[in-house]
Order: C-alpha cells, then structure tokens, then sequence
C-alpha cells in the first residue's frame, strides 16, 4: 500500500521514509570506537574502553541522536506509532548484512550467514510498572522485526527488569550507573552464546552495561549492542 513520507509528506512507496530523507538522516561514519561506538578520529578503541572496558564487547549504531531521528524514536515511544519500529528494524537488518560483508543479501530474500549471527536477540527489558504505563516495548517491536529479517530468535521472557528503576535520562551522568546496578535478571543458561542486545538509544551506556553484566554473569561469551542512535558526549 502506498504511504508518504513520514517526513517530508511525499509519496514513499511502502516505506516509512523517501530515499531522499531516508540519505539525510544523521548516519555515523566508520570512524568509531567499536565498543561504544562514540565518533572519533578513527575505528579503534577509544580511550575510556582502554581505560575501563565495559561488560559489552561492541556496539552497532545506525545514526546520532539529532533530528529528525531522535522525533522518529520518540514518536514510536510516546506517540505509538509502531509503523517507525518496523522502519528501525529493518534498517538494523540492513546494517547487519552489511556488516557481515553480504549487503545484498536481505534484498534478495536470503539469509545472512550463520556464522556473523548471534544465537539469540534480546530487547532491552521494561519494568513491569513502566510496561503497564507505556502499554508495550519499544525495543522488542523493534528488535522483532530485526528477529523476523534474521532468523534469530528473540528472548522474550529470560532476562527481566526486576527493578522499577528511575528512568535514566533524569539523572546525572554518573549516578546511573549506581540506579541501574542489579536491576535485570537472567533465568537462562547462557553458556557460550552470542546475545545482540537491541535498544532504542545509547547514552552513558550505564544500561547496556548493566545488562551486559547480568548476561555475562550467565555464561554469554559476546554481547553486542544494537542500538538505533548514540548520543554524544556533548549532549
């Protein structure tokens, strides 16, 4: 069914976006750390993972958090509109053909090598009171349709938020990682697995560690992140 462009209003086909605002959007370069993936002068680890490295072992992010993305994600989170989580999923997908060097393989309806994929998905868990509030979860509608593109399966129910937490961006930089501390919960042997952990934005990371943690705690060899947008440190 033909659709216009949530951006501009022109007619986009069955897309979320035309290609014009799809090629505008803030897309990070390769000139990244690959474990946190903050934009640097090059791809090497930058000076805070050498300095204190994080639980997880890389980071994957399509864009910056700068407009039009970051009303992109906050129309699917506050406003519901799911169709944007379809458009996100896909586009991780496409990020994942290409980092595992077959670019065209999602279109033409084949699946990605086995040995680039990880043995589950996870979405980054909500609360149950903050699930109750919002009425789902941002990250698995985004991480289904990733789940869907791959063939990977999602853990759904095996990692939990068991702490209603404050939310994150209300509080100073360096007081969450002590917010987050002990709030997930792994009810899964996890020995020797690859997890993707898939989220909507990547800030201080103090989530994504924890959670990282709580996995490696249960036997994950590698967890990666994938997330739709890093912020910057100057924001």
């Amino acid at each position: 069914m033909a659709c216009d462009c949530f951006l501009c209003g022109a007619a986009s086909g069955n897309v979320l976006l035309c290609a014009a605002c799809d090629e505008s959007l803030p897309y990070l370069t390769d000139q990244r750390c690959p474990q946190c993936a903050l934009p640097g002068v090059d791809a090497r680890q930058c000076g805070a993972c050498l300095r204190e490295a994080p639980y997880f072992d890389a980071t994957h992010a399509l864009w910056t958090y700068d407009f039009p993305v970051n009303r992109m994600i906050q129309s699917l989170k506050f406003s519901c509109r799911l169709a944007n989580a379809d458009f996100f999923g896909m586009a991780l997908a496409r990020l994942a053909s290409m980092k595992s060097g077959a670019v065209n393989q999602l279109e033409h309806d084949r699946a990605l090598p086995s040995d680039s994929l990880p043995d589950f998905i996870l979405p980054v868990p909500l609360s149950a009171e903050r699930l109750a509030a919002r009425g789902f979860n941002q990250a698995l509608e985004v991480a289904r349709q990733l789940s869907q593109q791959t063939g990977v399966p999602l853990m759904r129910y095996d990692v939990v938020r068991q702490r209603n937490t404050m939310p994150q961006s209300r509080l100073p930089w360096k007081a969450r990682v002590k917010n987050i501390r002990h709030a997930f919960d792994c009810q899964m042997d996890l020995t020797s697995k690859t997890v993707w952990v898939v989220d909507d934005v990547m800030t201080t990371g103090a989530t994504l560690n924890e959670l990282a943690r709580t996995l490696k705690a249960h036997g994950a060899a590698r967890v990666e992140n994938w997330v739709l947008a890093r912020t910057l440190k100057h924001e």
